[in-house]
């Protein structure tokens, strides 16, 4: 009897031996499908939200209050336009493509010009005399030009950041200057070209472009033009193009300018690592 109930005893020892391991075995691989399913669904997180997106262009504000501009407003240091629509009046008043029409703002080397809506009409838009900086100005309808950069001095920087323009003619950007121009942040739709370098300017100068997480709204010409034969260049990144499933617009066209007035001579466009520097993954279409 002794060695009957050692046997039951040793029996059910064993049983709940086993039972424990069953335990821990459903335990562990209940454990191991939820890191599956954690990893499944990571994975699929990783999918669905796209490394490298396309960034959402900013809305376009709405204007504070309107300001009638009759003499353009010279700029020295920073000035804050508070978002704050202003429109060329009286002599101020043209919007058409006439050179040599005056700016609504002059920014003096150096100085920043912010927060602003160019409304209609735009006279020439701005004007930088040196380096400068325009940040979060927006362009209702472009006159002649949005902007205009016409520093002499080789190491000149032009910065613009954020905002947009909408509506020009021909030419948003020109770049009449010497210098580096940075574009990033901006958006541009119903346009001729985004920047230009100067063809045909009676004095030349190489001019460097970098233009950077920019987007792009049909429909428009080309974001850049450069002079070869001055040694500019063009370096684009991260330019989103919308609504141009054809492909019209061009990244980048090479020209040979001149300074005599006459028109310049396009050589070429797309990337040739030397002067228009990009690639296609740099240019997506929308």
């Amino acid at each position: 009897m002794t060695t009957q109930r050692a046997e039951r005893a040793e029996r059910a020892a064993s049983r709940k031996s086993r039972k424990r391991r069953l335990t821990r075995r459903r335990a562990v691989g209940a454990a191991g499908g939820a890191l599956l399913l954690t990893g499944a669904t990571l994975g699929a997180n990783v999918l669905l939200s796209p490394a490298g997106a396309a960034t959402t262009a900013a809305a376009w504000p709405t204007p504070t209050g309107d300001k009638p501009v009759t003499k353009t407003i010279e700029v020295s240091g920073t000035y804050d336009g508070g978002l704050q629509r202003f429109y060329g009046s009286g002599d101020l008043g043209g919007d058409g493509q006439e050179e040599g029409q005056d700016p609504i703002f002059k920014l003096k080397d150096g100085a920043v010009l912010k927060n602003v809506v160019l409304g209609k009409p735009a006279a020439d838009g701005v004007h930088c005399s040196g380096s400068c900086t325009i940040q979060n100005v927006w362009w209702e309808d472009v006159g002649e030009d949005a902007a205009s950069f016409k520093g002499t001095s080789t190491g000149s920087v032009y910065t613009v950041t954020g905002g947009g323009a909408r509506k020009a003619d021909d030419k948003v950007l020109q770049f009449n200057g010497a210098g580096k121009l940075n574009i990033s942040g901006f958006q541009v739709s119903d346009f001729g070209k985004l920047v230009r370098s100067c063809g045909n300017c009676s004095k030349q100068y190489k001019r460097t472009i970098s233009i950077n997480d920019v987007d792009v709204t049909a429909p428009g010409k080309s974001l850049v033009g450069i002079n070869t034969n001055y040694g500019d260049t063009a370096t684009l990144r991260k330019v989103r193009i919308h609504g141009d499933a054809s492909k019209k617009i061009k990244p980048c066209i090479r020209y040979t300018g001149n300074s005599s007035g006459d028109e310049p001579t396009e050589t070429g466009s797309g990337p040739d690592g030397t002067y228009c520097k990009y690639s296609a993954s740099d240019v997506s279409y929308q």
